[in-house]
């Protein structure tokens, strides 16, 4: 076999990234785009590095004890690493891989000074960019330095940074190979970097191109600033001019050196205007080749530029597929259901034939079109006010898009409706309405799960389908819309004129504690019961300690209790909960996520919280409590209102509201109960479907169905063929989704808006959110990003980025919420307020800027966190 330890440019292309690595692969493709001048080079390709790498003594035995250390354990990793380089870099190169690279150096000019880069196989990517991981050297001349920093490259594989990103990120350090580039040396004037999507806002019309003088490694290494200018449309819209005292040049005997820049150079811009647009003429071509934004190096010698990197910018969030060029304004989904979590596809599309209005997809979410609604006046008032009034940051992100003009405007008539085409209910509506509708939810759910269990085969995801209608009717239901916009509208009054009235804020959060036929709340008092059930047992209890301190995954602990003595009570209490809520678990809009009837043991950790924190019986007392609170709140602000001139009026007027909010505010919570307990019976069918495929040897893994949608599922079991490789694809796809964080408005420009809180009446460095739950509370925060790894004791202040259903049970323990999404009536809103908890939700960045273990005070009347140490 003809082997290649040496490949030039004009030999590499995309398809190479085995051999020349990621950096490798894309300076082959740069060289063969028009207009864009690449210097001189060539790769020493991954075959020379494996051929040198199986002469290294003992680097199997280093890399088997590096491969079984864990992310954290820093000391090892920086231990073992060191060992390796050391091997590497001391390694005796082969003669035909010296022979070979001598070859190419004299073809090029072996006197010449090269830049020697690192171009690892899992480098440059579009799921992944391992920029700065490995090592690069510039200004390398003569053939036996050149040799000397190719294994120095090919060491750099290993370094503890490198490492620990590939620990952290899944990649086997035996998988990962390295090729090396050695490319001429260009001495320029200036050099660089330029984004072709802004960096910041992500917007995709935008080009950042960041400038300095000298080689511009400055800049790269983070070490000082450069000048900067933003481009759009062939105009330069600003430039930020630095002074730049410092630039790295090229040292006389090789490498770089720091030096002064002269006083009068410091303050001068780097890159005329044309300049600087022409650069970015250049990027939109590279950007075009390569089909995606680019982060592009580059130098500037005398008047040409030559590029010598261009990488994908892997932190942009996708922009949903349009097909035209018109303007797009999506909201995300994920907001408004509290998860934005990534979901895989089959999630995304089980969704998606749930929904009553379409939906796109990006990055793992989904996501509205506003676009129509803001297109007219009547449209952006109804949008606007709509969701403002539950989210702010939204309301703030949606009319920031209005103010700039993106959409074009359209007469009235052609205003988009409200999503679902909802209509506003006309009456109160009956309270028994409540009981009728959970009763014909239940019985079309077991007759669901009697039904399918006889159908199998392309049969089984036909009748899925004939029965995702059947859940659309139930959620479209006109008087599923009537209970809960009556309980929200009540809520909305309720605040509004007791405010006016009394100076009472936020008066329905202690109206609606307790209130009747919340099946969220009640499922987080059933919690309790089962700790109750196993409280007197202490065998039982100390197994479940065993199965926390293990992390033991699934449901095996259930058939050990039953040996224990009061076993068998402890895991019917167990059961008896799975049976009435194992269909829930964090994320569980999504149909793929594991469920707790799955893995029971992501309840154990709850459970044994309730045992520590709370007394026999706490179920009960904390519904008592809270019904208690909602009346005594009741009776007095009724009180106060009699004692007003026409204050009679007004309490009867309240007192009706207050009626209306707390007969259907626990309703709100009943369709998503109904819709995932369908979704698991859905999930089991297709999971003994997918067994069935497994067996038969079209699919490798049960779990491969996730990552297929509904359509393509439906077409494997009919035909009995899957796409590997697609399969793969998309798994490799929502491991890059899952790093991700999806924005609340996104443009078809590729621009995320956040939003921003329009205050000015907050303590100095309080952090600023959505009051949604009144009350304050002091206490200790604990950062939870995981529920089946949450522990909290009582007083503890739970932080998240999100709370959907699933998260309910950490409540009870809870003295106080704080959440990164969220509105006034999302899931997390709601039980706070049920169960008494101040709250503060759309705090951005909670989880990131409020420390484990801090402690903060949470403002739930005026909507604020501080941070107290």
């Amino acid at each position: 076999m003809n082997v290649h330890y040496v490949m030039g440019f004009e030999q590499i292309g995309s398809s190479d990234v085995a051999e020349a690595g990621g950096k490798g692969a894309h300076l082959g493709e740069l060289s063969r785009i028009d207009g864009i001048r690449v210097p001189d080079g060539f790769c020493v390709t991954t075959a020379a590095f494996q051929r040198v790498m199986a002469g290294v003594p003992s680097l199997d035995a280093r890399l088997d004890l590096l491969s079984r250390v864990e992310p954290g354990d820093h000391a090892a990793i920086r231990t073992l690493s060191a060992e390796v380089r050391r091997a590497i870099e001391g390694a005796e190169m082969p003669g035909e891989v010296a022979e070979a690279i001598g070859a190419a150096l004299a073809r090029l000019g072996e006197q010449d000074s090269y830049a020697v880069r690192s171009s690892a196989t899992a480098e440059d990517l579009p799921g992944a960019s391992f920029a700065g991981q490995q090592d690069s050297y510039l200004n390398i001349a003569g053939p036996a330095e050149i040799l000397r920093h190719v294994r120095r490259c090919w060491a750099s594989l290993f370094t503890e940074r490198a490492v620990t990103y590939r620990c952290r990120n899944g990649f086997d350090h035996r998988k990962v190979r390295m090729a090396v580039v050695v490319q001429r040396m260009v001495f320029p004037d200036a050099a660089g970097i330029l984004f072709t999507a802004d960096p910041v806002t992500s917007n995709r019309k935008v080009a950042t191109v960041e400038a300095a003088w000298g080689l511009g490694e400055t800049l790269v290494s983070g070490l000082a600033a450069g000048d900067v200018y933003t481009v759009r449309d062939d105009q330069v819209v600003t430039a930020t001019v630095a002074t730049k005292s410092r630039s790295a040049q090229a040292a006389p005997g090789g490498g770089t050196r720091d030096a002064p820049v002269e006083p009068r150079r410091q303050t001068q811009p780097v890159l005329t205007d044309a300049q600087a647009v022409r650069l970015v003429r250049l990027g939109r071509r590279i950007e075009a080749h390569f089909g995606r934004p680019q982060d592009i190096e580059w130098c500037l010698a005398g008047d040409d530029f030559h590029i010598v990197q261009s990488r994908p910018i892997t932190t942009l969030f996708p922009v949903p597929a349009a097909g035209d060029q018109d303007a797009h304004v999506y909201v995300s989904v994920g907001h408004q259901q509290m998860m934005t979590d990534a979901m895989k596809p089959l999630g995304l599309s089980v969704w998606q034939l749930t929904t009553l209005r379409p939906m796109r997809e990006a990055g793992g979410r989904l996501f509205v079109d506003v676009a129509p609604n803001l297109a007219t006046a009547a449209g952006r008032a109804w949008l606007i006010g709509t969701l403002g009034r539950s989210d702010p940051l939204m309301r703030d992100a949606l009319q920031t898009v209005v103010d700039r003009g993106f959409v074009p405007s359209l007469p009235d008539e052609a205003a988009g409706g409200p999503p679902g085409g909802a209509p506003r209910p006309a009456a109160e509506p009956d309270p028994a309405v409540v009981t009728e509708l959970v009763r014909e939810n239940q019985e079309s759910v077991a007759t669901l799960r009697r039904e399918i269990q006889a159908v199998s085969g392309p049969a089984l995801l036909d009748f899925i389908l004939a029965d995702l209608a059947e859940l659309r009717r139930l959620l479209s239901d006109p008087r599923n819309m009537q209970l809960i916009m009556a309980s929200m509208e009540a809520t909305w009054w309720l605040n509004d004129h007791l405010e006016k009235w009394l100076g009472e804020k936020n008066a329905a959060d202690a109206l609606t504690q307790s209130v009747p036929h919340n099946v969220t709340s009640e499922m987080g008092r059933a919690l309790l019961d089962v700790a109750d059930a196993i409280r007197p047992h202490p065998e039982a209890v100390t197994l479940l300690r065993r199965v926390a301190d293990e992390g033991r995954p699934g449901d095996g602990f259930l058939n050990e209790l039953a040996g224990l003595p009061g076993g068998r009570e402890a895991r019917d209490a167990v059961q008896g909960f799975l049976d009435a809520y194992g269909m829930r678990c964090a994320g569980e809009i999504d149909v793929t996520r594991t469920r707790w009837s799955e893995d029971p043991a992501t309840l154990v950790p709850t459970i044994l919280g309730n045992l520590d924190n709370f007394e026999p019986g706490a179920g009960r007392r904390l519904f008592e409590q809270g019904l208690h609170e909602a009346r005594r709140k009741e009776q007095e602000l009724l009180a106060r209102l009699r004692a007003q001139p026409d204050g009679e009026q007004r309490a009867q007027e309240t007192k009706r509201m207050i009626d209306c909010v707390r007969a259907f505010a626990g309703y709100r919570e009943y369709p998503k109960y109904g819709m995932v307990s369908r979704y698991f019976v859905y999930k089991q069918a297709l999971l003994r479907e997918a067994d069935r495929l497994v067996g038969a040897g079209v699919l490798r893994e049960r779990d491969d169905i996730f990552f297929l949608r509904f359509e393509e599922l439906r077409e494997v079991v009919r035909t009995g063929e899957a796409d590997a490789a697609l399969i793969l694809e998309r798994r490799a796809a929502f491991r890059s989704y899952e790093a991700l964080t999806p924005p609340r408005v996104l443009t078809s420009d590729g621009e995320t808006i956040t939003g921003r809180y329009l205050r000015d009446d907050l303590p100095p460095g309080a952090l600023p959110g959505l009051p949604v739950s009144a009350g304050t509370v002091e206490g200790r925060a604990r950062v939870v990003t995981d529920m089946a790894r949450a522990e909290l004791e009582a007083g503890d202040i739970l932080v998240t980025p999100y709370t959907d259903p699933g998260w309910t049970p950490l409540f009870v323990t809870a003295a106080g919420l704080v959440t990164e999404v969220g509105g006034l009536m999302t899931h997390g809103a709601v039980i706070a307020r049920e169960y008494g908890l101040p709250a503060v939700v759309g705090v951005e960045g909670a989880t990131r800027l409020i420390r484990d273990g801090q402690r903060i005070r949470v403002h739930g009347t005026d909507g604020y966190v501080q941070l107290l140490d």
